[in-house]
């Protein structure tokens, strides 16, 4: 790897050991799960169901909130090292046209209230920006906040990313890509390029890419503004960050799976945990 990359991999690595050690630390010590508090608390279902299962699903709740934040904060660090320069909830003020801005709320609202299945309208983000910027008009003031912004030292571009968990819903979408279109069509172009990031592809390839809800709002395969897995992480960190992400993960996955079993489920790791999961 070279020193970008190597920077990248131990900024993962310290991210996401200093996550699962917190949530360790929680589920061992601070909130560990009591099976006597548990058949006291819900008899019924401690006598039809094992205590094992609800002692998995007090461990999942306890790591599925932590890790939402994870998201922007591997972004933040892997997007310091290669672009120099990234900020989380940055504010963009400018102005935007007056007929610009009632086509951006039409586009909107022919893509969720589609009629019939031979009127349905289908997202072409091109197409659509290119019409909501040719509206113009009178100029109003329109402040947007972006979840990433990135202005670049490597070339001098300004990105804004509406980062999204890889299985957005269709309320959270909507607002993103608003939000996108506002960006682009400030009369101050104050944003170069702005996508719709997901971070990982719970699918495998962007062409599999199947979650019915963001799919009303974008051509999720083919949409120039829509980054999913790899591509995003190419972007923000360079050629090689998203195969230094997945090696990363697999890695401490090893580590922390064999304390799970053995410090929270209290039973030895099966043959195959140290196999790679993540691709």
């Amino acid at each position: 790897m070279g020193s970008d990359q190597e920077k990248v991999a131990q900024k993962v690595n310290e991210i996401i050991s200093e996550m699962m050690n917190r949530v360790m630390e929680r589920v061992l010590v601070a909130d560990p799960f009591v099976p006597e508090i548990h058949q006291s608390n819900k008899p019924l279902y401690a006598a039809l169901v094992p205590d094992e299962i609800f002692k998995g699903s007090h461990f999942e709740r306890r790591f599925v909130t932590p890790f939402g934040s994870v998201w922007e904060k591997l972004t933040m660090a892997v997007a310091k090292e290669f672009h120099q320069n990234c900020t989380k909830g940055y504010t963009c003020e400018g102005t935007i046209g007056a007929e610009s801005l009632r086509r951006i709320q039409e586009v909107l609202n022919k893509l969720e209230h589609n009629e019939g299945k031979g009127n349905r309208v289908k997202p072409n983000w091109k197409e659509e920006l290119t019409y909501i910027i040719a509206g113009g008009g009178e100029p109003i003031p329109v402040s947007v906040v972006c979840d990433i912004y990135i202005e670049s030292k490597k070339d001098n571009l300004k990105y804004a990313f509406e980062l999204k968990a890889p299985l957005p819903n269709s309320d959270q979408t909507k607002v993103s890509k608003e939000k996108m279109f506002k960006l682009l069509a400030m009369d101050q172009h104050l944003i170069d390029k702005a996508f719709f990031a997901l971070p990982y592809n719970p699918y495998g390839t962007k062409e599999n890419y199947n979650w019915p809800f963001p799919k009303r709002w974008f051509d999720m395969k083919n949409d120039e503004s829509v980054l999913i897995g790899d591509e995003f992480w190419e972007l923000i960190g360079g050629k090689g960050t998203y195969e230094s992400f997945i090696k990363e993960v697999n890695l401490l996955g090893r580590e922390y799976r064999e304390r799970i079993y053995k410090e929270f489920l209290g039973i030895d790791p099966p043959d195959d945990f140290e196999d790679s999961i993540l691709k």
